[in-house]
């Protein structure tokens, strides 16, 4: 048996079980998702030494790959769970989650078509999700927990980067989903491209695709499975600095846009002036981000500071024409005027580009920044990982037929009246 059939078979059988998992979750009340996330937590927490040791081993790994100029520096910074508050975030996240109202079993469309004859569409989960992603281990729980709340059985790929730090996460998520009636199989890891392709064949188990990495590889994946892509891809920032901009809001605002944390998808790649303020408020922003010392260059104007290069030059219809979120610095009119006519999954005003987040959000956590066109835009949090159905209930004595309605004698009218509730009473 060659290794392609290896892991061709190995992949069905995760399926398989992420199916199976899914159907057997179905049936059990919201409450034992949310103790699976309590369970979950207390288990990462109990070995938390054992997976920062493994990540400290991917680091010093990937730190031979940085200095053979195979990897960018930004890539292995975005790999360390032990910096900084980010283990205590990804904690913080899981148990946001926990608290947030569950997204299935919500009517939102309730009409009583005839007496005692009632429909309702109601939310329900989406079913098997394959999410693909990049270095981040942390993006193991933050998922988990959105899949795992949302009713969704998940199957997880990481980057190579973190293959020691990722393993060892979705062990403690098994362990934390053994302890309640959840299958250990509902959340699920592989490791290897070989099986991500096998996976991408199984239309049958697997419902929906999320990439959550380069443009390239969604369109990859796009155009390699017949299951449907919820793509987290390539996504220009701007910034637009209006000719009312306020200065003291407009540095501020550009500058964390920018440096706060540069290599995230959240932060500005383009700076958009108004010509007018070219000599004015434009010396003030870019003086700010050469103080940063984030930026290679800037703008090339007379007298400016001397370690100005030439990166600035007129816009064209092409400076806006990848859309992930757009932010402008300027007053009430133009403010609406902007947010109504610009077409970004996010348009702010006076508020930095990095607050496009999940969490910042309130959403607990994300999947990823959906920049497509299709019902999950944006950050995607627990309603982007739901969908809904249509369930109806006959309460007649001898049930309710088709043909006693239309037009004539002796036939019946729809009353299509709505009814006030937010469940399924039922």
């Amino acid at each position: 048996m060659t290794l392609s059939m290896r892991s061709n078979i190995a992949a069905e059988e995760i399926a398989k079980a992420a199916k199976v998992a899914f159907e057997e979750s179905q049936l059990l009340p919201p409450v034992v998702r949310i103790d699976a996330l309590v369970k979950i937590k207390l288990q990462l927490g109990a070995n938390k030494a054992e997976i920062l040791a493994a990540n400290k081993q991917d680091m010093e790994a990937t730190q031979v790959e940085v200095d053979a100029g195979r990897i960018s520096k930004p890539m292995m910074k975005r790999l360390d769970l032990g910096k900084g508050d980010k283990w205590d975030s990804m904690l913080k996240g899981l148990q946001d989650v926990a608290g947030l109202p569950d997204p299935t079993g919500v009517v939102s469309y309730a009409s009583q078509l005839d007496d005692n004859l009632e429909l309702y569409r109601v939310s329900c989960p989406i079913g098997v999700l394959l999410v693909i992603f990049e270095a981040r281990p942390e993006v193991v729980v933050n998922i988990a927990a959105l899949a795992i709340k949302s009713g969704n059985a998940a199957i997880l790929k990481g980057g190579k980067e973190s293959n020691h730090t990722t393993h060892l996460l979705a062990k403690a998520i098994s362990q934390g989903l053994a302890q309640t009636s959840l299958p250990s199989t509902y959340v699920q890891a592989i490791q290897t491209r070989a099986e991500v392709s096998a996976l991408l064949d199984l239309d049958r188990y697997i419902d929906l695709v999320i990439p959550y990495r380069s443009n390239s590889l969604v369109k990859a994946i796009q155009n390699s499975t017949r299951i449907p892509v919820m793509g987290h891809a390539d996504g220009l920032c701007h910034v637009y600095l209006d000719e009312s901009a306020d200065c003291q809001k407009a540095v501020r605002v550009v500058v964390d846009s920018k440096t706060d944390y540069p290599s995230a998808c959240n932060a500005a790649e383009t700076l958009i002036v108004h010509t007018s303020l070219l000599d004015t408020l434009w010396r003030e922003v870019a003086q700010a981000l050469l103080a940063a010392d984030t930026l290679s260059a800037l703008a090339s104007l007379p007298n400016v500071h001397e370690r100005f290069s030439s990166h600035v030059h007129l816009s064209t219809e092409s400076s806006y024409s990848i859309e992930h979120l757009d932010l402008t610095m300027s007053c009430e009119h133009a403010a609406s005027t902007f947010c109504r006519g610009v077409d970004s999954a996010g348009t702010f005003v006076n508020a930095s580009t990095r607050f496009a987040d999940g969490f910042r959000y309130g959403f607990g956590t994300e999947v990823g920044i959906s920049t497509g066109r299709i019902h999950a835009r944006g950050p995607v949090g627990l309603e982007g990982l739901v969908i809904y159905k249509y369930i109806m209930r006959s309460k007649a004595e001898k049930g309710h037929i088709v043909g006693e309605f239309g037009v004539g004698e002796g036939k019946k009218n729809f009353k299509h009246a709505a009814i006030a509730t937010t469940s399924v009473p039922f």
